[in-house]
């Protein structure tokens, strides 16, 4: 069996090996998954580095989100039959078998993709978690959402105009503007031309958002907090561009919310979320509401140069290595 392993920590590209190991076998109450397809995360990237708060180190294999059939059971499982379709979750993907929970693996409806099953579960559950759990997300509300090209940034238009929401999208480039397009933003700011789009998003929203939707920080978070309407909710998802220092005297005189939003952490304190979260977001897939855009898939063979890419922001939407 192949498998890809960190050697060291680093990028991607100079620190990833394909290597042959021995293939695992499932325990009780485990199977034995024949993966098809994985979905790949910055978070991933930071954890080549070893800059991510979940600290890896040398034998790390990537990949957090992954599909696959199943291909052998364990003892006491009886609710998963071999040559079921199941999306799962988890470090340990980019290998082309691997052992899961039982309890832990959703059943993927007929229809829906490898591919897109593999490019839900982080960026679609935490965006349903960030909207819905901690935005408290109304129909009508405005919603600014920061690299909205992205894997979370396009599950976040996808998901607020599910909700009866309006979108204003930030997004820089034509390709990448084109696409936020395509998914139904109502309103797209290229900051390739206006890099300073507040005032922009301040005309469109009527004087400002009601939720802000940010997976990039840096300076763009100082940004976002100038587009922020009275009693409105800032949502933190991630520090791409780096971790801002927070004003919170802004947030005083307008009277906003700055909302941390670990999804990760909040599945240890609510386990049967991930669950009920999964098994909305692949029946939306199964509608066609939930349509996560793929980047052209990479091979396996190409995993390490995949992770690369969103390392150095070459990609847009979700990045899937296929099997």
């Amino acid at each position: 069996m192949r498998i890809w392993r960190l050697e060291e920590l680093g990028d991607p590209l100079e620190q990833l090996r394909l290597v042959d190991e021995e293939a695992p076998a499932p325990g009780p109450g485990e199977l034995l998954i024949d993966v098809e397809a994985v979905g790949l995360a910055f978070p991933d990237v930071l954890q080549c580095r070893g800059e991510y708060q979940v600290k890896s180190g040398p034998g790390f294999t990537p990949g957090g989100e992954s599909c696959g059939r199943v291909a052998a059971v364990g003892g006491g499982v009886d609710d998963v039959e071999v040559g079921q379709r199941v999306a799962f979750l988890g470090s340990g993907g980019l290998a082309e078998q691997v052992v899961h929970p039982a309890t832990a693996a959703f059943p993927v409806p007929e229809g829906v993709s490898a591919e897109v099953a593999a490019a839900i579960p982080i960026n679609y559950c935490t965006t349903l978690y960030a909207l819905h759990d901690r935005a408290q997300l109304q129909a009508g509300e405005t919603v600014l959402i920061t690299g909205a090209a992205g894997g979370t940034g396009t599950a976040a238009i996808q998901l607020a105009k599910a909700a009866g929401a309006r979108t204003i999208a930030i997004a820089g480039g034509s390709t990448k503007v084109d696409l936020v397009r395509e998914l139904g933003a109502d309103v797209v700011i290229d900051h390739r031309e206006n890099p300073d789009w507040v005032d922009a998003v301040r005309e469109a929203s009527g004087g400002g958002v009601d939720v802000a939707y940010d997976p990039v920080g840096g300076d763009t978070f100082h940004q976002v907090r100038r587009c922020m309407g009275w009693d409105s909710r800032l949502l933190v998802i991630g520090f791409v561009a780096g971790i801002p220092e927070v004003k919170t005297n802004h947030a005083l005189l307008k009277s906003y919310s700055i909302v941390g939003v670990h999804w990760g952490a909040s599945l240890a304190k609510f386990p049967d979320s991930l669950g009920d979260q999964m098994r909305t977001l692949l029946d939306m897939a199964a509608e066609g509401t939930v349509a996560p855009p793929l980047y052209p898939p990479y091979a396996f063979d190409e995993a390490a140069q995949a992770l690369q890419d969103l390392a150095d922001r070459k990609t847009y939407g979700k990045v899937v290595v296929t099997r």
